[in-house]
C-alpha cells in the first residue's frame, strides 16, 4: 500500500503582497476566533467584540489611554527591530525596561526635592543607560562565549525584577509610605509633561515618535541599517563583505536596551510617578508581538502597537461589563501571534505529499 508523506518545502520566492497582508489576515482570523470563543461562553459575539474593541476608544479619554499603552509598546518594539533584523532574538526587553526605570527613577528619587529643568532629561538619559547596560550582558555572553541570547536575556528579566523588588521594599522605600512597597513620588520636574489637560497621554509619546523616525532613517538611509539587513539575511555574506558581526550584536543590543530603558522611565515618570513592584504589565514581552505584527517596519509597528494596546483596554472593559477575567486580553494577543506565525509559514513554505 502506498503511503503519502507530508513534507514542508520552501517556496522559491514568497509573495510581497502576501507578506504585507499577513498581519491583516492574522487580525481578521483573531476576531473570528474571538467571536467563536465568546459565543461558546454564552455572550453575543457582536456585543462582546464591541465591548472589547470599540467601547474602550469611544471617548477622548479612551483614545488617550490607548496612546498611553501604545507608547511603551511601540518604543520597545522598534528597539527590538534592530535585534530581529540581525537575527538576534532579544527576549529580555522586559528586564531592560525594568533596569531603565530603576536607573532613571533612581535619579528622580535622589533629587525628589529638586525642581530644575535638567532633571527630566537626566532621568531619560539614566533610563537609556540602564537599559543599554543590561542589554550588554547577553551581548557580551553571545560574542565571547557563543551563549544563546534567548536564554540569557530571558533569565536576566527575572534578575531585574528581583532587584526592583529589593529596592522598593528596602533602601528606596518611601519613609512616609506606611510600609507599602513603593518609593517617594518624583518631583514635578521629574514627571513627563502631559500633552492635554485632563488626559494622561504625556511627553513620552513625542519621544517615541521621534525615535521611530530616527529608526526609520537608520534602516533606510544608513550603512548601519544596510549591514543589519545583510547580516540578517546571510551572515556568511556579511562576513565576506567585511562587516563585524560582534559590533553589530553590541550595537543592536545597545539600541534595543536603550529604547526599552527609555520606555521604562517614561512609564514610571509618566502615568505612575514613582517606582513600585509592578511597573509594567509585561510590555517587554508583548512588544515582541508588536514588532512581528508590524513586520519590523516603523510604520507597521505604530499601527501594531495601537492594535495590541487595544487588547489591554478591551480586557479591562470586558472584565467590568462582562464579568470575565482580564486575562482574556492575553488570549487575543496569543491568537494574533499564532495566526501571524501560521500565515507566515504558509507564505514562505508549501506542503507537498510524496510517496
Amino acid at each position: 500500500m502506498n503511503k503519502f508523506i507530508p513534507i514542508i518545502i520552501s517556496r522559491p520566492q514568497s509573495s510581497n503582497l502576501m507578506n504585507v497582508l499577513v498581519p491583516v489576515i492574522a487580525v481578521i482570523l483573531t476576531l473570528l476566533t474571538g467571536s467563536i470563543i465568546f459565543s461558546i461562553m454564552g455572550f453575543n459575539p457582536f456585543f462582546a467584540l464591541h465591548t472589547f474593541f470599540i467601547s474602550p476608544i469611544s471617548t477622548s479619554y479612551g483614545i488617550s489611554e490607548l496612546l498611553v499603552k501604545a507608547t511603551p509598546l511601540a518604543l520597545i518594539a522598534i528597539g527590538l527591530a534592530f535585534c530581529f533584523k540581525n537575527n538576534i532574538y532579544n527576549i529580555g526587553a522586559e528586564g531592560q525596561l525594568t533596569m531603565g526605570a530603576i536607573f532613571g527613577g533612581g535619579i528622580g528619587i535622589y533629587f525628589y526635592d529638586t525642581n530644575a529643568f535638567w532633571l527630566l532629561p537626566l532621568m531619560i538619559l539614566g533610563g537609556a543607560i540602564g537599559g543599554a547596560l543590561w542589554a550588554m550582558i547577553p551581548a557580551l555572553l553571545k560574542t565571547k562565549f557563543n551563549t544563546n541570547e534567548i536564554l540569557t536575556s530571558l533569565m536576566l528579566v527575572y534578575v531585574a525584577l528581583l532587584i526592583l523588588d529589593y529596592l522598593v521594599v528596602g533602601p528606596w522605600k518611601d519613609p512616609l509610605g506606611y510600609s507599602f512597597p513603593k518609593t517617594r513620588q518624583f518631583s514635578e520636574s521629574g514627571r513627563m509633561p502631559l500633552l492635554f489637560a485632563g488626559l494622561r497621554v504625556h511627553f513620552g509619546l513625542i519621544i517615541t515618535l521621534v525615535l521611530i523616525f530616527f529608526s526609520w532613517f537608520i534602516f533606510s538611509k544608513t550603512i548601519f541599517g544596510f549591514q543589519l539587513k545583510v547580516s540578517g539575511y546571510s551572515p556568511t555574506a556579511a562576513r565576506y563583505a567585511g562587516f563585524s558581526q560582534n559590533i553589530l550584536v553590541y550595537l543592536a543590543f545597545g539600541i534595543c536596551g536603550a529604547f526599552a530603558g527609555i520606555a521604562g522611565l517614561s512609564e514610571v515618570s509618566g502615568p505612575i510617578g514613582l517606582l513600585y513592584r509592578d511597573i509594567s504589565p509585561n510590555y517587554g514581552f508583548t512588544a515582541i508581538i508588536v514588532a512581528f505584527l508590524g513586520r519590523l517596519h516603523p510604520i507597521g509597528i505604530i499601527f501594531a502597537s495601537l492594535i495590541i494596546a487595544l487588547t489591554y483596554l478591551g480586557a479591562e472593559d470586558a472584565q467590568l461589563f462582562m464579568q470575565i477575567p482580564a486575562a482574556v486580553g492575553f488570549v487575543f494577543q496569543g491568537l494574533i501571534l499564532f495566526y501571524l506565525l501560521g500565515a507566515d509559514l504558509l507564505v514562505n513554505y508549501k506542503l507537498e505529499f510524496n510517496k
